[in-house]
């Protein structure tokens, strides 16, 4: 087996088929639009939680990757797949260059209107589509709804606008676990447990280390995101990249 897989858990873990994703992206975009409401110019030039990038990096960034997916769900209802981003990464990152220095009301605007486009393409999608292919990771339009929830959450709370990873719901810190295992560095058997929440997994092979802490702070932490409170046990290992 190989490293970072999910080898055991505790109980059943809710499953990616009991998730009820057109509920959980519209959860999603009523948070990020109510952030976005109070946001001010000097908010839009401070410091992101992502090194080097301001709000307004993390903001257009969000506008992207919105409509970049969104499409993705869109063109496969029409037996099409395309490209994430016209014009590639190269594209994705001269967006994000071009955009950071919009006023706030600007920026929250092309924001909000992205929400609306991603609102429209996931409503849109019936219980049969979910299956249709996309061009994103040469997945599904679930692999491309899933990867678009992670997107919104993650990057809510990485804009540091009021909430963090603490308003992640258990459903997605389980997502995450299971979707990041992957980062677990080979010759590593990192035995998890979430103390609120009953919850444990060993994922990878090898040396033991065993970490504890709340759901929230392992999904964080597993992201490559600060806990919020400190996990214990360890010492923790260098994660991989994502996958």
């Amino acid at each position: 087996m190989e490293a970072g897989t999910a080898v055991a858990v505790t109980d059943r873990a809710p499953s990616e088929e009991d998730l009820d994703l057109r509920a959980a992206l519209a959860e999603g975009h009523i948070r990020l639009r109510g952030l976005l409401a109070g946001l001010t110019e000097d908010a839009a030039r401070a410091p992101s939680a992502l090194p080097g990038w301001t709000r307004g990096h993390l903001l257009s960034h969000v506008e992207g990757v919105a409509r970049a997916l969104a499409r993705q769900a869109r063109y496969a209802l029409r037996g099409r797949t395309v490209e994430v981003y016209d014009g590639g990464r190269a594209a994705r990152d001269a967006a994000i260059e071009a955009g950071h220095g919009r006023g706030a009301a600007e920026l929250a605007a092309a924001v909000g209107d992205a929400l609306d486009e991603a609102e429209a393409s996931w409503d849109a999608v019936g219980p049969g589509d979910w299956r249709r292919p996309v061009a994103y990771r040469d997945g599904t339009v679930r692999t491309a709804g899933l990867a678009w929830w992670r997107e919104l959450q993650i990057h809510t709370a990485d804009a540091l606008l009021g909430t963090g990873p603490d308003s992640w719901p258990p459903h997605l810190c389980l997502h995450l676990v299971d979707f990041l295992a992957v980062r677990v560095p080979a010759g590593t058997e990192l035995r998890l447990a979430a103390v609120d929440a009953d919850r444990s997994w060993t994922l990878g092979e090898g040396e033991p280390v065993a970490v504890e802490g709340r759901l929230t702070d392992l999904a964080a932490w597993l992201a490559g995101r600060a806990p919020q409170r400190p996990l214990t046990g360890g010492p923790l290992p260098e994660l991989g990249n994502w996958p």
